[in-house]
């Protein structure tokens, strides 16, 4: 039978920061499942147009990705997504998943899940956000006072974000803030909630896949609205950690055991009620 595991990412234009964080990830993906063939996927559509337009170079989109790989006769598929959040980019992978599983044109596909989506009570469900924050071991050991950079969602995985804050608060980091660009909590209740600790110098990191344009521009750049001169003119000094979380490999691990999840059918159609968590494949 002919396999593949599809590599799902929102993408990036930022060449130095692909190598580092996707291309790794995939690498890792080939050295630990070696019977699947590794193909890659964009889910914005505007980076796969400027990569075409500027550098000729052409990435699949999910759809395209999945014709590819039942023309080419493939038979199981893991699609497996490097979101953070199951937010709308999760939901368009998500989309198109569940077409092809209609459709049935693969004799198995099963899709993992992102960084963060389990947070229960429930003993045999994986802590998701508790391996998340073990993940950042590396940065909060080397940094104490540290602003996180979410990307941030009018979508209702917005929460991801705060529940990750309390996550974090939970295991004693009390100085760690989690703010996003485009959501909840923002820059200015970041600043609220440094002031209020009287904290007067912390070190701002990207939470996201890749340091790409929001790591770059809107988190360290010189405009005046960047977090790092917000931070400035509120008097808080700043330091820069310029990496994406997949450049770190125990972040790195989280994808790779949610592609093993996936594959031997874990965890799969788990819904939202205490009978949904019975149905749940131990």
């Amino acid at each position: 039978m002919k396999k593949a595991i599809l590599v799902v990412s929102f993408g990036t234009t930022h060449k130095d920061t692909l190598e580092l964080t996707i291309e790794r990830i995939e690498d890792r993906v080939r050295e630990n499942f070696k019977e699947y063939e590794v193909r890659r996927a964009f889910t914005a559509h505007q980076i796969i147009k400027i990569l075409k337009e500027r550098d000729g170079i052409h990435e699949d989109t999910p759809e395209e990705a999945l014709e590819k790989l039942k023309n080419e006769g493939f038979e199981e598929v893991i699609v497996q997504p490097l979101h953070l959040i199951p937010g709308a980019e999760f939901d368009y992978v998500t989309s198109v998943v569940d077409k092809y599983k209609e459709d049935g044109i693969f004799k198995k596909i099963a899709m993992g899940r992102p960084a963060l989506f389990y947070k229960t009570a429930e003993e045999h469900i994986p802590d998701d956000y508790q391996i998340f924050t073990e993940s950042l071991e590396e940065i909060l050991t080397e940094y104490k006072d540290v602003v996180f950079m979410g990307h941030g969602s009018v979508h209702p995985a917005n929460a991801c974000y705060p529940c990750l804050q309390s996550v974090l608060r939970d295991n004693g980091y009390d100085s760690v803030y989690v703010g996003t660009v485009e959501g909840y909590p923002t820059i200015y209740d970041v600043v609220r909630w440094i002031k209020k600790d009287k904290i007067n110098k912390v070190t701002l990191v990207p939470l996201m896949l890749v340091a790409g344009d929001h790591a770059k521009n809107d988190m360290a750049g010189d405009d005046e609205d960047s977090w790092k001169n917000i931070l400035k003119d509120e008097g808080i000094e700043t330091d820069i950690c310029l990496r994406g979380l997949g450049e770190f490999k125990k972040f790195q691990d989280i994808y790779l055991q949610h592609i093993k999840d996936a594959i031997e059918g874990k965890y799969e159609g788990l819904g939202r009620t205490k009978k949904g968590l019975k149905r749940c494949k131990k």
